[in-house]
């Protein structure tokens, strides 16, 4: 893949949840799709596989996250018992381009948690998507404000 010449790593962060308590909506009951989410990436489930797009890549590294949480930054995922943030750090990374869903929500999450860390941050937008627009449009306004490079 061309992500694979363009870039030295690549890791991915993939939901993967056995009980995430209230992230979920309640049977019978709408989400909000702020908090509340349908039952979605399932731990073990064809829903939590990675998109088609993407599972045939070899990624250095894949940091499963939310199995008992929402968990929406990839920081709070673990590989092997390793946090996104350490894995980085014991690989001498200290910059990290951020793709993926949503935009709005876990996007948001992983590139304000990357900047927290100290990695400068840029956030490719043709490689995001937001579950709602005009949330996205402020998301990516608000990483800016907070040091990221918006691409």
């Amino acid at each position: 893949s061309s992500l694979q010449t363009e870039y030295d790593t690549v890791v991915a962060t993939q939901d993967w949840h056995i009980d995430p308590g209230s992230h979920f909506a309640p049977e019978g009951e709408e989400p909000n799709f702020t908090t509340t989410w349908p039952v979605h990436c399932v731990a073990d489930s064809h829903g939590a596989q990675l998109h088609p797009s993407v599972s045939d890549m070899e990624f250095d590294e894949i940091f499963r996250k939310g199995e008992y949480t929402a968990a929406y930054s990839g920081f709070e995922g673990a590989a092997n018992g390793t946090l996104l943030a350490d894995w980085l750090r014991e690989h001498h990374i200290d910059a990290v381009d951020i793709v993926g869903i949503a935009t709005d929500h876990c996007v948001r999450a992983t590139a304000t948690d990357a900047l927290q860390e100290g990695f400068t941050v840029r956030v490719l937008r043709d490689y995001c998507s937001p579950v709602n627009e005009s949330r996205g449009e402020v998301a990516l306004q608000e990483l800016a404000a907070a040091g990221a490079t918006i691409c």
